[in-house]
């Protein structure tokens, strides 16, 4: 990766950092599928810069980064993020320092987490039909007693585009557990639409990013 792009999210009353963190990774994520090379195959990944910190887990900023300028470039981030022209400050495309450390970013697989959104849904709508109250509204009062996935990473709520397309009536949302690796030395692999490594499970092809 020898090139980055740089965003980072500006939070007010209206909108903390969780809500943009949805919003704005929603689009970051449309806008790979739309530029995808293969089968849920992306040229650009995604880094948080800021992981870990104390006052919002995934921090405030993230980077783009890219084999060549031209496929950042052609990505066109600012037209898929300029609903949010207010609530973002990108930076334009630039080389990569020489002083980096590796790092990997992973989706974490919770065991559970799709199948309590989909008993979720499921009782919702059964309530809805039996009271005759708003989906909403039903979905809302379950979410106090909602089993708790259980994992400590942090994490993004985003919409299925998968279910969408099946069904564009259906909203569900789920968790993108983010998990964070340092690594030795750069390592080349496969990136998938979310901006992640592709492959979980194979350390071999865990693909890094720079981090600085």
């Amino acid at each position: 990766m020898k090139y980055y792009l740089e965003i980072t999210l500006l939070p007010d009353a209206e909108a903390n950092l969780g809500f943009l963190w949805q919003k704005i990774y929603q689009q970051i994520h449309i806008a790979l599928v739309d530029n995808k090379i293969g089968e849920n195959e992306s040229a650009v990944a995604v880094a948080f810069s800021r992981y870990g910190e104390k006052l919002f887990p995934l921090g405030d900023q993230l980077r783009l980064f890219a084999k060549t300028e031209i496929q950042l470039n052609e990505l066109n981030i600012s037209t898929w993020l300029s609903r949010f022209k207010d609530y973002v400050h990108i930076k334009s495309i630039k080389p990569v320092p020489e002083k980096i450390t590796h790092v990997c970013f992973i989706r974490e697989h919770v065991k559970g987490e799709a199948s309590i959104e989909k008993k979720m849904q499921a009782k919702a709508k059964y309530w809805s039909e039996k009271s005759g109250q708003p989906l909403e509204e039903c979905l809302l009062s379950l979410e106090k007693s909602k089993p708790k996935a259980r994992s400590t990473r942090p994490f993004i709520w985003l919409e299925s585009q998968k279910t969408k397309q099946r069904d564009p009536a259906q909203n569900i949302k789920f968790p993108l557990f983010i998990k964070r690796i340092e690594l030795e030395n750069p390592q080349k692999g496969h990136v998938n639409c979310y901006g992640l490594n592709a492959n979980h499970k194979d350390i071999s092809n865990w693909v890094s990013v720079p981090h600085f």
